[in-house]
């Protein structure tokens, strides 16, 4: 039973009485109509224990996009409930209404419509349903608190998908819709055409020169069903911001651009999330189902507070990748991280695999590198430089290794990994 404000009143005015009034008869007077009041109001206050929730609606929502539910109220007592209504919900989860006011005749259902508007990534609970029936005189309530289980999967944004038409452009140029030939290690024959000028005379297929009337060329075109293993560095690096973004959603953005690219190019990509186990994994996805089984091995991924284990990591994907495969790993350019964990571990990879990494780059790094207002800012520009030039050393190491390595601002480190997975393609090494 909840007392309202009017209960309070009436109890600091009986509190005054006694100074008041000799007599006790007129406090027990009122204490005892009191009592009756509220008595009369739990009485008449609809019956909360009646209702029952059932919800329906969207599930799943795109960050940065809107879902729309309702949350069903349903009352199977035989009397009329008015009453107000919370449904609890994590902040993140953007629902409104939080509040609603609810009128249920006995044996109806109401519907209370509701919009999610998330602001994180990941799965979002229902905490509870508060419903809480007030009297008509407004002295007490009925209040109940009744679990209405539901989970919102908020799933990555991808918002580089639009650079995504610019590249498959390029990637037909490669695949030979457009009259480009390629040629290199790794090209797989497409068929034969009459020479034009400019042809590389390299191309010319003799034999079927010979059985015609005119000289023949063989055209080119980049392998087809080649191996993506793309992993994901889910430790503590990754729970870094950059700018307003997490560095691990900058990377899944990364990520899913590359695989809607590379499957269109007909080849295989497969997902791993590790930092000291794997946290997802993506395997064996059809080319159509792909993306939407990656989203959904995703969404529920947040950084661990632990440093990776590059040995393990390096284990689990020696032990799933048999075949020679592109390797590329999401992670950040941290040179202690590196030299104390992955790198001397890069040359029995790079010895089966071709490995390329990606990693976000701070902006705010390269700002303060240029600042020079006043002391503090030259200190700070000292601080950035030399940052930088830690990091260029670590890429120049990591390229000694054979390694290839995309680093680039948040708004760009997903184009410039597709680009460098085409530039792979045209130079035939994939």
């Amino acid at each position: 039973m909840a007392l309202t404000g009017r209960l309070g009143l009436l109890t600091l005015v009986a509190a005054f009485v006694p100074l008041l009034v000799p007599s006790g008869g007129l406090l027990l007077g009122l204490w005892g109509l009191l009592l009756l009041g509220v008595i009369i109001d739990l009485a008449l206050a609809g019956n909360v224990r009646a209702l029952r929730f059932h919800r329906e609606g969207d599930t799943r929502v795109r960050l940065g996009e809107t879902a729309n539910a309702a949350l069903i109220v349903e009352n199977t007592g035989r009397r009329r409930v008015k009453a107000i209504l919370r449904d609890v919900w994590p902040p993140s989860a953007g629902v409104a209404p939080r509040r609603a006011k609810i009128n249920v005749p006995a044996g109806e259902r109401r519907r209370i419509d509701q919009t999610f508007t998330p602001t994180r990534r990941g799965d979002r609970e229902a905490v509870t349903v508060v419903v809480r029936s007030v009297g008509p005189l407004g002295l007490a309530a009925r209040q109940l608190s009744r679990p209405a289980p539901r989970t919102l999967r908020v799933l990555p944004a991808f918002p580089s998908r639009r650079h995504l038409p610019s590249r498959l452009a390029r990637l037909r140029e490669l695949t030979g819709l457009h009259s480009t030939m390629i040629r290199g290690q790794g090209t797989e024959f497409d068929s034969l055409r009459e020479y034009v000028v400019g042809d590389d005379v390299r191309s010319i297929d003799w034999r079927a020169t010979a059985r015609r009337d005119d000289v023949v060329v063989r055209t080119w075109r980049p392998e087809r069903d080649r191996r993506l293993y793309l992993v994901l560095d889910t430790g503590r690096t990754s729970a870094g911001r950059v700018g307003d973004i997490p560095r691990l959603d900058c990377s899944m953005d990364a990520a899913l651009l590359l695989a809607a690219l590379a499957s269109r190019a007909g080849d295989r990509v497969d997902l791993l999330a590790y930092d000291r186990t794997v946290r997802a994994r993506c395997e064996n996805a059809s080319r159509t189902g792909l993306l939407s089984a990656m989203v959904e091995a995703m969404a529920p991924l947040e950084p661990a507070l632990i440093e990776s284990d590059a040995a393990g990591m390096v284990s689990a994907i020696m032990s799933r990748v048999r075949r020679r495969s592109l390797i590329v790993l999401l992670t950040e350019l941290n040179p202690a991280a590196f030299e104390e964990g992955l790198l001397p571990l890069l040359p029995g990879l790079t010895a089966r695999h071709l490995v390329m990494i990606a990693a976000v780059s701070d902006p705010l790094v390269e700002e303060m590198a240029e600042a020079r207002g006043d002391l503090a800012a030259v200190y700070d520009a000292a601080a950035a430089e030399r940052a930088r030039a830690d990091r260029r050393r670590l890429i120049a190491e990591l390229r000694s290794y054979g390694v290839e390595v995309v680093d680039a601002p948040p708004d760009r480190i997903a184009p410039a990994l597709a680009d460098a997975y085409l530039a792979l393609k045209a130079a035939g090494r994939l």
